[in-house]
């Protein structure tokens, strides 16, 4: 099975938020770019993975259009993915991602129209 390990919120206004998950749910935010935010959940170790066993982080993002939350699927091979999500009705919707040091990362949609991710982990 491939586990979920990581969740994206869409946010047309990221400082909001930004405020709201922090001080709701005490989650601590470190902005990655302009558009995107990474959003710690729990305690993470020195590569950034959850020490609490289930636990996952995410990340809060300015869309280009307003979209849906999603989740991203821990895969051991994004290109080998990607041609069995396609085989089965799925469609890419953006090129691989390289996050150097950490994975590459690309989204796609399933037959129902959900956004989707997928993630390869770098080996340390």
């Amino acid at each position: 099975m491939n586990s979920v390990v990581h969740f994206e919120l869409p946010a047309q206004d990221k400082e909001r938020a930004k405020k709201f998950y922090s001080e709701v749910f005490g989650w601590q935010m470190m902005d990655f770019d302009p558009k995107n935010t990474m959003v710690s959940t729990t305690p993470t170790n020195e590569q950034g993975m959850p020490l609490n066993p289930g636990a996952i982080n995410g990340g809060i993002y300015t869309p280009d259009k307003p979209t849906t939350p999603s989740i991203v699927i821990d895969v051991p091979n994004l290109e080998d993915h990607l041609k069995l999500v396609e085989a089965k009705g799925g469609k890419k919707v953006d090129d691989v991602v390289e996050i150097p040091g950490m994975g590459r990362y690309l989204r796609f949609s399933d037959p129902e129209g959900n956004l989707v991710g997928m993630w390869q982990t770098v080996p340390q």
